[in-house]
């Protein structure tokens, strides 16, 4: 049997200060999320931070929150429903599909042990980060590497590092924007919107940057957007210290002084819709490019459980567990 496991950060069990703050007290205590010594973070972040940022991620999180749980939750759960069925469908034999994250239910170490109870002999690890980092995809390295560890019957294992230049990924993300534009009509820019990281991490070697750059030309190349028509730009900064630029909060502010009153905005580096797609850039980001001057703001959804989006992931899959 082929297991799979696709792996995302996490989310609180609830809109709530409470909730909120132990889920971030796991996500920004790991070294791999904030590389500062433990001495010095560890007390700011328990003593300043969590205080602080859990209410207003709580309110946050209360203005995107659905039904079946966070964004997150909801669209991971149907993205692996509909993987599995690619996978089905493409693999023709027994398949088995988790999905997990690394700082909430279900664990990481739970959705292997799931896969081995069902008797996957070779299992691929799928981080939901077509762009890799040592922040994200380390992390999953990290921790599927301390959930094996206890194991003796070994599994033939592969993890995949990224996908950024997937043929099938950027096709998806070009037929997401021109339904789109079809559906809404045609703005006057696109704006390429990724999370950020901090300056150092690249400067120590982490290529997210250029697989992040990669993918927006490759996304602009397949729609034949001019250069005047498009835009690259980092979200969610956190903390004082230099960050990748140019920054998306900036861009939004200042693009309509420039003329452009239209924009679309797409977020190719997040795999389905979170806290930060939908309440970073839908509502927030919508309201400083209004404020600023702009006229529209179409937020592209993320590819969530898109039918060529689970196809392209399933072809991945099998590429790499050589099936």
């Amino acid at each position: 049997m082929l297991g799979v496991v696709t792996v995302n950060t996490g989310t609180p069990d609830a809109p709530r200060a409470r909730e909120v703050r132990a889920f971030l007290s796991r996500f920004l205590a790991d070294p791999r999320v904030v590389e500062l010594p433990r001495l010095l973070w560890l007390p700011l972040l328990y003593g300043l931070i969590l205080p602080l940022r859990s209410p207003r991620s709580a309110r946050n999180y209360r203005r995107v929150w659905m039904d079946g749980g966070s964004p997150l939750a909801v669209y991971s759960q149907r993205l692996r429903q509909a993987l599995e069925l690619e996978l089905e469908a493409q693999h023709g034999g027994d398949v088995a599909v988790q999905s997990a994250f690394l700082y909430s239910d279900p664990s990481l170490a739970t959705a292997l042990e799931k896969l081995r109870a069902a008797g996957a002999q070779r299992i691929v690890v799928l981080p939901m980060y077509p762009q890799a980092s040592g922040a994200t995809t380390g992390a999953v390295y990290d921790q599927t590497g301390a959930a094996l560890r206890g194991w003796r019957a070994l599994p033939g294992l592969h993890l995949i590092g990224d996908y950024h230049a997937d043929a099938g990924y950027v096709a998806a993300l070009a037929n997401s924007v021109r339904e789109h534009w079809q559906q809404n009509g045609r703005t006057a820019r696109l704006l390429i919107s990724f999370h950020g990281i901090p300056q150092r991490c690249v400067d120590r070697g982490d290529a997210y940057a250029d697989q992040c750059r990669a993918t927006a030309g490759q996304l602009a190349a397949a729609l034949e957007l001019g250069a005047d028509e498009w835009s690259l730009g980092f979200q969610s900064r956190f903390g004082k210290a230099r960050w990748l630029t140019p920054a998306t909060d900036r861009l939004l502010a200042e693009l309509p002084a420039s003329g452009v009153r239209t924009l679309t905005v797409i977020c190719p580096g997040f795999a389905v819709d979170c806290l930060e797609t939908l309440e970073e850039i839908a509502i927030r980001g919508r309201e400083i490019f209004l404020h600023a001057g702009g006229a529209q703001l179409q937020y592209v959804p993320a590819l969530n459980d898109r039918g060529d989006h689970a196809r392209a992931l399933a072809r991945l899959v099998l590429a790499n567990a050589g099936a």
